[in-house]
């Protein structure tokens, strides 16, 4: 009788665990009108760094550090900038379409069951619209730390961020698409 009242304390200790996370980055991504951070991005292997700012609702600019590359989301449109390319899809056809929008993930991360990696990430699994998506949070501060996708051409995305800083000023005009050359 003792063993099951053990295993019934650790079952209650466990799933509170689960639920006080999920209330915290939940709560945490209520109260974010704004990321900055600095990023790292493997794709298929080829490892690019930089800088970006997420504005919620569905606005993104990222600069890419070594070759001068720009991504940049008006919250309807996705543009992909180089000094030789230029590449236009709609947001709602990409992954980001979902990570840059909020209120989805809140609901989503609510319903969802988390899974705790290395004893420091806790990750949610989304699967939405022909997208599947791994999204990792801080154990500790529950701020949103990255994400693995598959973009347009089914390249393996994953997107590590750091430096984080929260609802900081934006320039509005950031999120202006670029024109093509």
């Amino acid at each position: 009788m003792l063993k099951y009242y053990f295993i019934f304390i650790f079952f209650i200790l466990f799933s509170n665990t689960q639920a006080s996370n999920k209330n915290k980055i939940i709560e945490n991504l209520q109260n974010t009108k704004n990321l900055s951070f600095k990023f790292e991005q493997n794709i298929n292997g080829k490892v690019e760094n930089g800088n970006c700012i997420i504005q919620y609702p569905k606005k993104i600019y990222c600069k890419y550090i070594k070759n001068n590359k720009i991504l940049v989301s008006n919250g309807k449109s996705l543009v992909i900038k180089t000094r030789t390319s230029f590449y236009r899809y709609p947001l709602k056809k990409t992954p980001l379409n979902l990570i840059l929008d909020k209120n989805f993930l809140i609901k989503k991360i609510g319903d969802l069951k988390e899974q705790i990696l290395d004893k420091t990430y806790i990750n949610f699994e989304i699967v939405e619209n022909d997208n599947e998506i791994n999204i990792f949070f801080d154990d500790q501060t529950f701020n949103l730390i990255g994400w693995q996708t598959k973009d347009v051409y089914q390249n393996i995305n994953v997107t590590y961020l750091y430096s984080i800083q929260i609802n900081q000023k934006v320039d509005k005009d950031l999120f202006k698409l670029p024109k093509q050359n």
